[in-house]
């Protein structure tokens, strides 16, 4: 963990920073379901004086201040969303409500994002309009692509706007920045395998849509090593194969589900139009079809190359370069903040969440039933956060 300057009043307000985290973990809500979150939130943000503004994307909130005379607009977004999955930390403040938990950081995203708006709100140190997101869905759900589509700029428009995401496998409370693409595409693909069922002790009768998958997973593992350009980053993972449940029946239907990402937009296009076709063809050559259900979901996120540096310069005069991460290259992982991004100038950044090491946070990955936010990240995140607002919206 590095020794990073905390703000006194992000200091002053650490234990009820963690009671929020903990409360937060201990009652997960899934997509478009955070309706208790969302009245956590809303109720301290009116009690700090925020405007706040309830109903987009579902369970949306937003927060507006504004302080001076200052014309520029700055916004904040964090994530609320929990995932479906059954916790097994075995912590004080684990889930209470089996088969969800906070597997993925939201709630201290949320939480930090908090303590940055309540100590903002009591100091009113910066000269401009601030717009604090806290925004549901993110779990492949879209709430951000929701939340643009709904007006989400039009109504409270901003100049630039940053998000982050806590990062297992980094030092706990360093600081990556990347200008471009720092998180990939994310999409998924439901194929449906056809054929014509039967007895297992009959093949010669069936069209078996089992050996179909098999020959399909087989080859799209082939994909990404011989026909996309190795200079170019591409995933097609089958994370699951669905068909069949007795021993001596071959179904009729098999299915597969795929999680597809890259970085270039031609690639994406690309690996969309090799999936289906592969899918077809191989279905045909064994006499049966496919269906194929391409979910174009999450785009790359692309940082803005000023706005990045911006928020690296405020890091690196305020924490030190041991803050930061040295030679930060891009992530496999996606955001729907990427649908914020294409629409505003804006920079997404990681904080370590913990790497494993002697005094330095678990390093458990994300999307883990033993996973938890590291709680020592929080008051170093929320003392960035509050510079960066306050150099963004500098008196002038």
């Amino acid at each position: 963990m590095i020794s990073a300057p905390i703000l006194p009043a992000i200091r002053d307000h650490l234990p009820e920073m963690l009671a929020v985290r903990h409360q937060i973990h201990a009652n997960p809500e899934l997509g478009y379901e955070e309706f208790a979150t969302s009245d956590l939130v809303a109720d301290r943000l009116q009690r700090w004086g925020y405007a706040v503004h309830r109903g987009l994307a579902g369970t949306g909130v937003v927060g507006s201040l504004r302080a001076g005379t200052g014309t520029r607009r700055l916004g904040l977004r964090a994530d609320m969303d929990a995932l479906p999955m059954t916790e097994t930390t075995g912590l004080p403040y684990a889930s209470r409500t089996p088969g969800r938990m906070h597997a993925c950081g939201h709630d201290g995203h949320t939480a930090t994002l908090l303590a940055v708006a309540q100590v903002l709100a009591a100091t009113r140190a910066f000269d401009g309009t601030l717009h604090l997101i806290f925004q549901p869905a993110e779990e492949g759900l879209q709430g951000g692509r929701r939340m643009v589509d709904e007006g989400l700029f039009e109504r409270f428009p901003c100049d630039a706007i940053y998000a982050w995401h806590n990062e297992p496998g980094f030092p706990a409370g360093r600081f990556g920045f990347l200008p471009g693409v720092i998180y990939s595409s994310s999409d998924t693909v439901v194929i449906t395998l056809q054929g014509r069922g039967g007895h297992g002790a009959m093949p010669h009768t069936t069209v078996d849509p089992i050996v179909m998958a098999a020959h399909l997973v087989l080859a799209y593992q082939t994909l990404v090593a011989r026909e996309v350009d190795p200079n170019d980053m591409a995933v097609v993972t089958v994370g699951a194969l669905h068909a069949g449940q007795a021993p001596n029946v071959i179904p009729t239907t098999a299915e597969l589900k795929l999680s597809v990402r890259a970085r270039r937009p031609a690639v994406r296009a690309f690996l969309r139009q090799r999936i289906t076709e592969m899918a077809h063809a191989q279905a045909a050559l064994l006499g049966g079809q496919a269906v194929v259900d391409y979910q174009w979901k999450s785009p790359p996120c692309v940082n803005n190359a000023d706005v990045t540096a911006f928020a690296h310069r405020v890091a690196l005069e305020s924490m030190g370069p041991d803050a930061l991460i040295p030679d930060m290259a891009p992530l496999q992982a996606s955001d729907d903040f990427a649908f914020m991004l294409d629409a505003v100038p804006g920079s997404y950044f990681i904080v370590g969440n913990g790497n494993g090491q002697p005094g330095d946070g678990p390093g458990c990955m994300v999307h883990n039933t033993g996973y938890d936010f590291n709680d020592a990240i929080l008051p170093t995140t929320a003392s960035f956060l509050v510079t960066l607002v306050q150099r963004y919206l500098a008196r002038g």
